[in-house]
């Protein structure tokens, strides 16, 4: 057992998140996690099949005196975002996470914690095996490729799941559900530029943006928090100014994702070194002074590399179309919910920037609860792209989820928090891409709800997992499974 969970309660639910932790699962690369759920079912004596994309069921009879309720489908997704901090030695393939207890809350050492839906996971194995519930027939649904683009879901085997009541253990506030989520679609923009050789007389220097927080495109995207790819393509204006030429771009590593850090090699003239490590000083402590409410820990240094160092620069035309067009993409909300107060409508978030040989490439990523709205952005985004010379793929994207406030387990669900709390439950929708969007497709007729813990700063090596609310979101689950 882990010291950092050691006595925490549920056991169970701490147990099987522990497990998990220990189990390397990058999205693409999640079948040592659907091995260890397999086990488990067999553990147990209960049925499992995975489908050709990788997705798991088991299935739990109901107990004696049940087998009339309606059954119910516990729905989580096995791979987790794997960021990491830069100075932390983490290979997600292989290393275990590392869990440490700060205080009230569970953390990893360095690195994305994996709540994401370790959670839900951990939850839904905690059922599974724990012989003490009474319950009417169970269905859990363990998917694939969540977090890069909701893949398993998209490709669940029709007539898979039999249940038509899916609890979605997939949010991050303990005492709201979760009734709807915004449908998105991502942007890619790729240049080919021209190439040159560097200037005579200059010099190459490694420009970067890091210290940002970071966090999850769709729940952070509200706070404000810094872009790296946006800022340091701010400096790169600027130094322009003093003939530095673009040499490549690297930031940000999820589409989901708002980046953290960005680094660009950048030649600089000679003449004008100290001229560009002034002005990226100054302009550091205005960008500090912008940010300093959400993300005091920016910083952004100007290192000069290996002075015999010789290469290539993008030509002045195709820098100056790249940086403009990072420049005006949008980045950030643009438009609030006019029917739920406080709810993010529509988004877009500059994700990933890459240099390969010879071609940049942007990803953008677009979200929005409104249909139309996510086709508007999505244009405009495709638009301005293309006007700065790229080539422009987009995804399909996937549904958003239109809430039902007459829902059946809604109600159910209200009903159990206020006796087992005595307060009521929030009901909330999500700007972020729940997998419930594409699940009430695939099975059609389906009731759903999403809840989990309290988590924060998702996606980011900050995520966290408030402990006591463990124990509230179990104690919630446990009602709505026992209810009749």
């Amino acid at each position: 057992m882990s010291h950092a969970i050691e006595g925490l309660q549920p056991e169970l639910f701490w147990h099987y998140f522990a497990a998990l932790s220990r189990i390397p699962r990058p999205s693409r690369h999640e079948q040592q996690a659907a091995r260890f759920v397999l086990q488990v079912a067999e553990e147990f004596g209960l049925e499992a099949e995975m489908d050709a994309c990788g997705n798991v069921l088991v299935r739990k009879p109901a107990t004696p005196g049940r087998e009339a309720v309606p059954g119910i489908c516990l729905q989580s997704h096995l791979d987790m975002v794997c960021e990491k901090n830069q100075d932390k030695v983490h290979d997600f393939f292989q290393d275990p996470i590392e869990l440490v207890r700060s205080g009230p809350v569970l953390m990893a050492n360095g690195t994305t914690l994996g709540a994401d839906n370790g959670v839900g996971v951990a939850a839904s194995l905690a059922v599974l095996a724990d012989g003490n519930l009474k319950h009417g027939p169970l269905e859990f649904l363990f998917t694939v490729e969540e977090e890069i683009g909701l893949t398993g879901a998209l490709n669940l085997t029709p007539g898979m799941v039999k249940s038509r009541i899916l609890l979605n253990l997939d949010s991050e506030e303990e005492g709201a559900v979760y009734v709807g989520c915004a449908g998105g679609r991502d942007t890619v923009g790729s240049w080919h530029p021209r190439l040159e050789e560097a200037p005579e007389q200059s010099v190459a220097a490694v420009l970067a943006v890091k210290g940002l927080k970071g966090g999850h495109s769709g729940l952070d995207i509200d706070k404000g928090l810094g872009n790296a790819i946006k800022t340091l393509n701010r400096v790169v204006l600027r130094l322009a100014g003093l003939g530095a030429r673009l040499s490549a771009l690297d930031g940000g590593k999820m589409r989901n994702a708002i980046p953290r850090e960005c680094r660009g090699l950048v030649y600089l003239p000679k003449a004008r070194v100290e001229e560009a490590q002034a002005l990226v000083a100054g302009f550091e402590a205005e960008l500090r002074a912008e940010l300093q409410p959400v993300d005091p820990e920016l910083a952004v240094t100007l290192i000069l590399a290996d002075p015999s160092q010789a290469g290539s620069v993008l030509s002045i035309e195709d820098q100056e179309r790249i940086c403009r067009s990072i420049a005006a993409l949008p980045s950030g909300v643009i438009r609030m919910s006019a029917d739920i107060p406080g709810l993010v409508e529509t988004s877009s978030n500059v994700s990933v920037v890459q240099t390969a040989a010879s071609e940049i490439t942007l990803v953008t990523s677009q979200r929005s609860s409104v249909g139309s709205r996510l086709e508007e952005v999505a244009q405009g985004v495709a638009a301005l792209l293309t006007l700065g010379g790229a080539q422009v793929l987009q995804s399909d994207g996937y549904p958003g989820w239109k809430p039902n406030l007459d829902s059946p387990i809604l109600k159910t669900a209200q009903r159990c928090y206020r006796e087992v709390f005595n307060r009521e439950l929030k009901v909330k929708a999500v700007h972020a891409g729940l997998e419930c969007g594409i699940l009430g497709e695939r099975v059609p007729g389906l009731d759903m709800i999403s809840f989990g813990p309290t988590l924060e700063a998702v996606h980011s090596p900050d995520e966290k997992i408030y402990i006591d609310s463990v124990g509230t979101f179990w104690a919630f689950l446990v009602a709505i499974l026992e209810a009749r």
